[in-house]
This record gives structure tokens, C-alpha cells and sequence, in this order.
């Protein structure tokens, strides 16, 4: 008798607590096993937990390497591929240690006792030693955790004296600074190289001898006020001196040796305040007798991950590898809404290859020290990351894990359909259209046009649960990558520079456009929703056309004049209206404010704001609403309290799921119930 076939279900809110995710990975240095971080939710408490995996790169069953309820992250595994060094609060929740597991047998043991946060950890060559990024808890604070009448009053009052004093997922940030730390083996005695009060030293990373450490600094008088000069400096380990290694100021990140030691490959982009320009891949001599050279200039390629998802994890800050024999630079791009793996040898710029590009969007990749794999996350419109490799003699990549398998073999997503399209001026944009499941072209159906943030992110090939969510509900729902986003070339991403609502609007309303010549778009239920960028376009677009009938901003930005210090970014944002000071340039800062359009809005409008988001604090959703209301306009809005800007990625996952019911709610209200 033959079984029934099973009958696929819809994606629902409450998925959100099932799915497991990836949230790092590294290959062992002989290439054997590739161990990787799984994070999941538990509904009872809402708290997130994570637990160290490892697997063969041959292709066996992934073993669990770690248990219990506490957060096991960032494994780096040590030179001999012996040990693995990891973070993790499994002794208290709110202050995660330093540990080291052996890999053959045997418990984890507590490295470090310190009170702070730790970053960017990092083997020494000789396996002896820990390198990381960590910044001390303020004195206050601690003198706060040790006396129970003084933790229970909380903060008396908050003396700031620098104009970054707080950031988004973060909060108020401490008066101490970010420094480098070394952590002797096995005894754990920690040591602090560098130190003061003004400056930061970050992403440290050792020479191939580990008797140097090459880090990035700002130490302008005032780093606050010239966030972009950044400098890459080489500290001397036993001399406790450092040098400045002369590079073109602007943004850099995640310096790396090569094997010879005579360069330093670095991300980064020359000039400050151009946030529309490229990534580039530099080196430069690590001696300081030459110059930097940037050596993806001319092929016009983002050396960095600028898609966005709503599982994240896959995609965390990513390295370049120099090859075993110094000759080529393996680095990570984003392209047309993908990522892949390139590789550039360095004395000739012509030399340009493909090393991995997969079907999906490839995030944080490293490679064993005999070049024979490439161990990498990747995700796709259909799965959020999972880990695979690539035999980079073979050529062949293997998928090596399948936590969310049975979850998503459940599950009918509908179908994406990639499109490019043409807006004004001729230019070419691409955007996707997700029809819901059971979907018939003969049918009409409410559609959605969803906007990202950033602007200089993208849309791209990894799975957005919010998007299969309203398809679920029987919506047809479309994305595209207007000028503005990266990924396109820096033409493209400049398009909007000191010009938000205009070339990118047009590419927005030319999607619209598209839409509507369906057969199976429904002009009359049509609705728009975006966070951040994307709340900024959403209420622009009620100010301007009254063509869609529902709209749902979230985490807006409406008023650039009230934007200006409010925003954990602060005075930056000047950037945006040509370096002017908003006393200078005001009717220049309104003409770009949505708010200023408020006045022309018709369209029913919810407004979801986080009471804690200090990128675009609340007060900004809060002059939308109160204006529609005062205007007659059907709104309501929905705070979520002590959650910061990024509530749709990785707020508590109650509170994401009411944010998607009443998305839901707004949308079927006008768009299916009249």
C-alpha cells in the first residue's frame, strides 16, 4: 500500500522559534574538520543559546561538541589543529570568558577571568598564545555588579564627554576604550598591550613570526569628529612599541600578514565621508618603504557582505587569506545580489579569478594552511546558511551541514523569479518577485513591495522569512535593489548621494510600475513597507503618490533637522547633504525630510518603531504618526520596548513575531478586507 504524500505547509510567525542558525565557522588548519557555532531559541524563556559543532570536510555526520543552556561562539582553532579556543557564559550569562577545549577528549577549560567584551580572537603562530580585541567594564560598573543596593538603584546619572557615547545593539557605551590583549597558554595570565582613554585599538592580528601585531587605530585629537582616518599602525610585542605604516586615510578594516611577512593586505576605501565608494582589497609594505596599492580599483568590485537577511549569522566581518606561498589574496565580494570568493595575485592586478561562486550567497569563508579546502557558509533564497567546502584542486563543493533540513522540508516557500527591469535615464535594476504557494497566474492578488535598509546594502539570493511570511498569507511579494544600494558599481550607489527620494524613488515606483502590467496583480491592493532606509522611502512614498493602499514604516527616518546629534551616528549623517551643518544648509535638510510631505498623505499607514533604537530613534516614527493623525489619516503605531533597531534580525523572538502579526493585521485590513 503506498503511503499518502505528505502534504506541505505555509510558513508561519512562530517558525521563527524552530529555525537554528549558523552563526560562525572555521576549517582546521590541517583541513580535516570545520567547527561551527548553532544558535537556537528557547520559547519558554526567549533566551538564545549556542553550542559549538564540529564536522569532517570529507563529508560525515557533524557531531555536537559542546552542550548545555549558555552561548558557545567564535571558535578558532589552534595552529596544530589540536585545540579549539572559544567564548562562551556558561558561567554567567552576562559576562562571557575565555575558554580552551582539547579536540580529542576532554572539558573545557576557563582561560581568562575578565570583566568586559571580547573581540577578534586570534592563535598565535606558535600556538602559545590568544590575541584579542577586549574592553574593560567601566570602574562604576563594576563597583555596581558587587554591591546589591547599588545594582538594584541602577545608574545615578551618565557624564558624557565624547560625541560617539552610545551605539545601536549596544547601548551607552563605556568610558573605556577598545585595546589589545594577549592571553598566555596554558596558565591564562592576560596581558594588556596597549592602552588610554581616547583612543581605540582594533582588529589585531599577528605576523607570521607572532613577534609583531598589526591593528587600526584613529588617534586624531578628536577620533569622534574624524571617524574616517583610520591608520594602520605594527606594534612590536616585545618592545611594546608601535609604528604607523603610511596609508591613504578613509575607512580600513581586518589587517592581515602574509606568509613572508612583507605585506598587509587590507579592506578598505580612500578619502572620508564617501560612504558610496567601493571596498577596495590594499597592500601595502609592512616595512612602511612603500605605498599602499589598491588592487581592485579598476574592476569595480565591493570587497565586503553588504546583503542583508532577516536569519542572520552567515554573514559576520570576513577576512582576506593570503595563499600558503604569499602570491594571491582570496577575499569576499557582493555582486548583483550575490557573494562569492575572487582571488587577486598581487603583483599583477590582470590576474583576477573566480575561485567559488555558488547558487545562493556565500558568507564567511576561511582555508586550510595546504590551500587544499575552502570551508565557507552559504545561503539562498530557499535555505538560511548552512555550512559547506570546496576542494579548491577538485573544484567541487560539498554541503557538509543541514540543521534547518526537516523544518524547511515541511514548508512551501512559493516561487522567486529573478527580473531586471529599466527606470528612468535607462538604467537597469534588478528585483525579485515571490509569488505565494498554490499560486495561479489566473488568479489577483494583493501584492507588497518591500524596500531595504542601509541605503548601500542589497536585496539578494538568502532566505528573508518575513518576505515567505506574507507570501504565506496569500500576497505577492516583490524587492528590487534601487540606485543607492551596493553592488552595482559606484556610479550606482552614488546616484542618490546628497539626493535621497529621487533616482531611488523612481527605480521603486518603475518596480511598481512593472508590477501592475500583471495579470496577477490586483492595482486596487497594492501595499509598500521598509525599515529604516527603507521606513524613510516608505513615508516618502506616502507624501508623494497616493498609489498603494496601505503602507507599514518601520524604524523610520522622517526628520533629517531632529536626525542630527539624536542618531547614534550623530553628526555624520551631514555627510549625506554635502558635509553641511544643518544650521547651514536647513531648508536643504527639510527639502529631504519626508516629513515634509506629510501633508499630502492619504494612504492608511502603520507606524513600528523600538523604544530603544538608537540608529533612528523613535521620536522620528512618532512625528509620522501624531501628523497622520492630526491629518485624519488611518494609522496606528507599535513601539516595542527595550529592543534597539535591529528588532526584525535579533530582537526577542516574541516580540518579532507580534511585529509580523500586526504587519499581517495592517496589510489585510485594506489590502483583502476593503
Amino acid at each position: 500500500m503506498r503511503m499518502a504524500k505528505q502534504e506541505k505547509r505555509r510558513i508561519t510567525a512562530e517558525d521563527l522559534y524552530h529555525f537554528q542558525l549558523v552563526t560562525d565557522a572555521e576549517i582546521s588548519p590541517d583541513g580535516n574538520h570545520v567547527v561551527y557555532s548553532v544558535q537556537r531559541v528557547d520559547p519558554e524563556t526567549e533566551k538564545k543559546y549556542a553550542n559549538l559543532w564540529v564536522v569532517p570536510t570529507e563529508g560525515s555526520d557533524p557531531v555536537q561538541f559542546t552542550t548545555g543552556d549558555q552561548m558557545d561562539t567564535k571558535p578558532r582553532w589552534s595552529p596544530d589543529s589540536s585545540q579549539i579556543a572559544f567564548l562562551s557564559n556558561r558561567e554567567n550569562e552576562k559576562q562571557f570568558q575565555l575558554y580552551l577545549i582539547p579536540f580529542h577528549g576532554g572539558e573545557a577549560q576557563k582561560l581568562t577571568d575578565l570583566k568586559g567584551t571580547f573581540n577578534f580572537i586570534k592563535w598565535s603562530p606558535k600556538g602559545d598564545k590568544l590575541l584579542c580585541q577586549f574592553r574593560k567594564k567601566d570602574p562604576e560598573a563594576l563597583e555596581r555588579d558587587q554591591d546589591e543596593t547599588k545594582k538594584e538603584l541602577g545608574v545615578v546619572a551618565r557624564h558624557v564627554k565624547r560625541v560617539f557615547f552610545k551605539l545601536d545593539g549596544e547601548g551607552y557605551l563605556p568610558d573605556e576604550r577598545w585595546h589589545i590583549w594577549v592571553i598566555d597558554l596554558p596558565s591564562g595570565e592576560s596581558q594588556q598591550l596597549t592602552e588610554g582613554e581616547v583612543f581605540d585599538e582594533i582588529h589585531p592580528n599577528w605576523s607570521p613570526d607572532g613577534k609583531e601585531i598589526a591593528y587600526l587605530t584613529n588617534q586624531t585629537p578628536e577620533p569622534d569628529l574624524d571617524p574616517d582616518q583610520i591608520d594602520l599602525f605594527i606594534l612590536d610585542v616585545q618592545k611594546g612599541e608601535s609604528r604607523k605604516i603610511n596609508t591613504p586615510a578613509g575607512p580600513k578594516q581586518l589587517p592581515v600578514f602574509s606568509p613572508d611577512k612583507k605585506w598587509i593586505a587590507y579592506v578598505g576605501s580612500e578619502g572620508k565621508g564617501n560612504w558610496w565608494q567601493d571596498n577596495s582589497l590594499w597592500v601595502v609594505p609592512s616595512d612602511g618603504k612603500g605605498k599602499a596599492i589598491n588592487l581592485t580599483e579598476e574592476y569595480q568590485l565591493d570587497v565586503y557582505n553588504s546583503l542583508i537577511n532577516d536569519l542572520p549569522g552567515g554573514f559576520p566581518e570576513t577576512p582576506v587569506v593570503w595563499s600558503a606561498d604569499g602570491s594571491r589574496i582570496y577575499f569576499l565580494i557582493t555582486q548583483h545580489g550575490r557573494a562569492k570568493v575572487l582571488s587577486l595575485e598581487v603583483t599583477q592586478k590582470e590576474s583576477l579569478e573566480t575561485v567559488l561562486e555558488p547558487d545562493g550567497a556565500l558568507g564567511l569563508f576561511t582555508i586550510d594552511q595546504d590551500e587544499s579546502y575552502l570551508a565557507y557558509l552559504q545561503a539562498s533564497f530557499n535555505s538560511p546558511a548552512e555550512v559547506w567546502a570546496h576542494d579548491l584542486k577538485g573544484g567541487v563543493s560539498s554541503k557538509l551541514t543541514s540543521v534547518n533540513e526537516t523544518l524547511l522540508s515541511e514548508l512551501d516557500l512559493g516561487q522567486i523569479e529573478e527580473v531586471w527591469f529599466d527606470s528612468s535615464a535607462g538604467t537597469k535594476v534588478q528585483g525579485w518577485i515571490l509569488t505565494p504557494p498554490g499560486f495561479k497566474e489566473t488568479n489577483s492578488y494583493p501584492s507588497i513591495l518591500e524596500i531595504h535598509g542601509g541605503p548601500r546594502a542589497q536585496y539578494g539570493a538568502v532566505f528573508m522569512h518575513e518576505f515567505y511570511y506574507l507570501a504565506a498569507q496569500g500576497y505577492v511579494v516583490y524587492f528590487c535593489n534601487p540606485r543607492g544600494s551596493r553592488g552595482y558599481g559606484e556610479d550606482f550607489a552614488k546616484a542618490i548621494w546628497n539626493a535621497w527620494g529621487t533616482v531611488d524613488y523612481q527605480d521603486l515606483m518603475a518596480m511598481a510600475d512593472l508590477m501592475e502590467e500583471k495579470p496577477y496583480i490586483d492595482p486596487e491592493r497594492m501595499g509598500v513597507t521598509g525599515g529604516s532606509y527603507g521606513g524613510y522611502m516608505t513615508v516618502w512614498i506616502i507624501g508623494h503618490t497616493d498609489r498603494f493602499q496601505a503602507a507599514v514604516t518601520q524604524r523610520c527616518v522622517s526628520n533629517w533637522l531632529s536626525m542630527y546629534g539624536s542618531s547614534d551616528l550623530n553628526w555624520v549623517f551631514q555627510y549625506e547633504f554635502g558635509d553641511q551643518l544643518p544650521w547651514e544648509a536647513f531648508e536643504h535638510y527639510w527639502k529631504l525630510s519626508p516629513i515634509k510631505y506629510i501633508g499630502n498623505a492619504t494612504t492608511p499607514t502603520l507606524v513600528i518603531h523600538s523604544e530603544f533604537d538608537l540608529r533612528c530613534p523613535i521620536e522620528q516614527g512618532e512625528q509620522v504618526f501624531v501628523s497622520l493623525k492630526k491629518l485624519g489619516v488611518e494609522t496606528e503605531m507599535v513601539r516595542f520596548p527595550d529592543e534597539f533597531h535591529g528588532l526584525s534580525r535579533a530582537g526577542r523572538t516574541d516580540r518579532r513575531v507580534v511585529r509580523l502579526n500586526h504587519i499581517q493585521r495592517w496589510f489585510d485590513r485594506y489590502l483583502k478586507d476593503g
